[in-house]
C-alpha cells in the first residue's frame, strides 16, 4: 500500500522532495523487516525510478546503494553507467561490479569516470591494464597513488611510455620504494629528453652537447639505480638495458670504475649467457688468463680488453678504501691508475683514452665537490656546537647593591608583633657624624662563569683543525 501511494505521489511532486522519498524507500529495502510483497514492489518503484527526469534522484539512490553488497544488482549495474555525478559513488565503492564490467567502463567512459574506477579499495589486475593501457593521465596519476592496485610491469611500461613526460606522473612513480629499477630508469630517460629538448629549444645547448650531457647523465643514473637493486630487480634492470641498447662498453667500464661489481657481473651474464657462478669465478681470476675469452663472448670490443684488465687489477691492488660514494661515484684513484696503465699501452684506440680522460675529469670534480660539502658540513656542526655552549644566563630579576643608614644603638628587629610592643619615647639627640656608619648589602647571586646578556663575552680562542691551505702554507 505504501508503495502504492508513493509511486503515485512522486509523478507530481518536486525533484527535491522526489530524491528525499528516494533515499527513504532505498534505506527502508536494505535494512526494514519487508514482507517479499512488499521487498518486490518497493524494488519495481526503485527500478521505475532510474527514469526520472532529474539526476538528483538518481543520484540518492547511488548514494544509498553504493557500499551494499546486498543492493539489487540491476539497480547498481544501471547506476554504473549514468553520467558521472550519479555513477562516480558506485564505481568507486560498489562490491557488485565485477572486474569485467570495469574494464568496459574504462574503455568507454570518461575521465571522472576512470579515476573513479582507478580510486577502488581494490584494483585486479585487468582494470589496472585497462587503465594503464586507454586511461587519462589523471586516472593513472590516481592508480599509481592507490595502494590497492595491482599493477603489473606492463602496466607500468605502458603508464611510462604514454605519461611519462608529465612532471606530476614521475614524481608520484619516484617516490614509490618498491618501483621496479627498469621502470625508475626508464622514467629518468623521459626526465633525460625532456630536459634535452628543452635546452635545444632554448638555443643554450646545441644538439650535439646536450646529447653528450644526457648519455653522460644517463650513464650515472644507471650506476645509481643499480647501486640499489638487488636480484631480480637488477636481472632486470641489466635486461632492460640490453633491450633498450643501453649495455654498453662504457657503461660496464664506469660500473667497474665504480665499484659496483654487481652490475659488471650481471652484465656480463646478460651479454655472455654464462651463469653468474662462472662469471664470477672467472672476473675474480687474479691470473686474468680468462678475462679475454669472457669479454669476447659477451661481445666487447677488443680495443677495450686492456682497461677492463686494468681495471681489475687496480681493484686487487688498492681496492675500494678511503672512497666517498658508496657503489654511484667513479673511484679516482682507480680511474687515475687505469688512464695511466692504458696511456702506455700502444694497442689502446683513442676513442677509450679520450672516454678514460673524461672519467678522470669527473671523478676529480666529484671528489672535490663531496670534500667541499664536508667541510662546510663540519663548519656548521662546529658553528651551532659554540652557539649552544655560549647562551648567556638571563635572569628575570637582578639585585644591584645598595646602601642604607642603620643607627648605632638601635636594637634588632625582633619577630614580636607590633601590637605587644610598648610605645616608648626617646629623647631626641643629635648624632654625630661619625656615629653614622654605612653598611652595602652585596647580591645574593652565586658567583657566574657566564657572560650576562648586556655584558660583552670574554675573547676564548679556540682551537680547530687545520685546513688544506694551512698545511699547504707550512710546506
Amino acid at each position: 500500500m505504501i508503495v502504492r501511494q508513493f509511486i503515485s505521489w512522486v509523478r507530481t511532486a518536486p525533484a527535491g522532495e522526489r530524491a528525499e522519498a528516494t533515499r527513504a524507500l532505498a534505506r527502508a529495502w536494505l535494512i526494514s523487516d519487508l514482507s517479499d510483497d512488499d521487498r518486490s514492489a518497493a524494488e519495481g518503484g526503485l527500478l521505475m525510478q532510474l527514469d526520472d527526469p532529474s539526476p538528483l534522484v538518481r543520484q540518492a539512490m547511488a548514494e544509498v546503494f553504493a557500499r551494499s553488497a546486498t543492493a539489487p544488482a540491476a539497480i547498481v549495474q544501471a547506476l554504473s553507467v549514468d553520467q558521472p555525478s550519479v555513477a562516480v559513488s558506485v564505481l568507486e565503492h560498489s562490491p557488485l561490479l565485477i572486474d569485467a564490467d570495469l574494464v568496459d567502463i574504462v574503455a568507454t567512459g570518461s575521465c571522472e569516470v576512470q579515476c573513479a574506477v582507478a580510486r577502488r579499495a581494490r584494483v585486479p589486475v585487468s582494470v589496472c591494464a585497462a587503465i594503464a593501457e586507454v586511461g587519462s593521465a589523471a586516472a593513472a596519476l590516481e592508480l599509481i597513488e592507490n595502494p590497492g592496485a595491482d599493477l603489473a610491469p606492463l602496466s607500468w611500461d605502458r603508464i611510462v611510455e604514454r605519461h611519462g613526460h608529465l612532471a606530476a606522473i614521475r614524481e608520484s612513480m619516484l617516490a614509490l620504494d618498491d618501483l621496479p629499477a627498469a621502470i625508475r630508469l626508464a622514467l629518468i630517460g623521459k626526465l633525460s629528453d625532456t630536459l634535452a629538448q628543452f635546452v635545444v629549444a632554448r638555443n643554450w645547448l646545441s644538439a650535439d652537447r646536450s646529447g653528450r650531457a644526457v648519455s653522460d647523465a644517463r650513464d650515472r643514473s644507471i650506476v645509481n639505480i643499480a647501486a640499489r637493486a638487488r636480484d631480480d630487480d637488477m636481472r632486470g634492470l641489466v635486461a632492460h638495458l640490453r633491450t633498450t641498447g643501453q649495455l654498453t662498453a662504457g657503461l660496464i667500464l664506469r660500473a667497474l670504475l665504480s665499484g659496483n661489481l654487481d652490475l659488471f657481473d650481471h652484465a656480463l651474464v646478460e651479454l655472455s649467457g654464462l651463469p653468474l657462478s662462472r662469471v664470477t669465478a672467472l672476473v675474480h681470476d687474479r691470473g686474468g688468463a680468462s678475462l679475454p675469452a669472457l669479454l669476447t663472448r659477451a661481445g666487447l670490443p677488443e680495443s677495450t680488453f686492456p682497461a677492463f684488465r686494468a681495471a681489475l687489477q687496480a681493484r686487487d691492488e688498492i681496492g675500494f678504501v678511503g672512497t666517498v660514494g658508496g657503489a654511484t661515484r667513479l673511484r679516482r684513484r682507480m680511474v687515475e691508475r687505469v688512464l695511466t696503465m692504458c696511456e702506455t699501452t700502444p694497442e689502446v684506440s683513442e676513442p677509450l683514452l679520450v672516454l678514460l680522460r673524461r672519467f678522470a675529469t669527473e671523478s676529480a670534480r666529484e671528489e672535490a665537490r663531496v670534500f667541499c660539502d664536508e667541510l662546510v658540513a663540519e663548519a656548521a656542526a662546529e658553528l651551532a656546537y659554540d652557539e649552544v655552549g655560549e647562551v648567556p644566563v638571563c635572569e628575570p630579576e637582578f639585585c644591584e647593591p645598595f646602601a642604607f643608614e642603620l643607627q648605632i644603638g638601635e636594637p634588632e628587629p625582633s619577630a614580636v608583633e607590633p601590637s605587644a610592643i610598648e610605645p616608648y619615647e626617646a629623647e631626641p639627640y643629635e648624632l654625630e657624624s661619625d656615629e653614622v656608619e654605612f653598611y652595602a648589602i652585596e647580591s645574593c647571586e652565586p658567583e657566574r662563569c657566564e657572560p650576562r646578556f648586556d655584558e660583552p663575552a670574554p675573547y676564548q680562542p679556540r682551537h680547530r683543525e687545520p685546513l688544506l691551505s694551512d698545511l699547504l702554507a707550512a710546506a
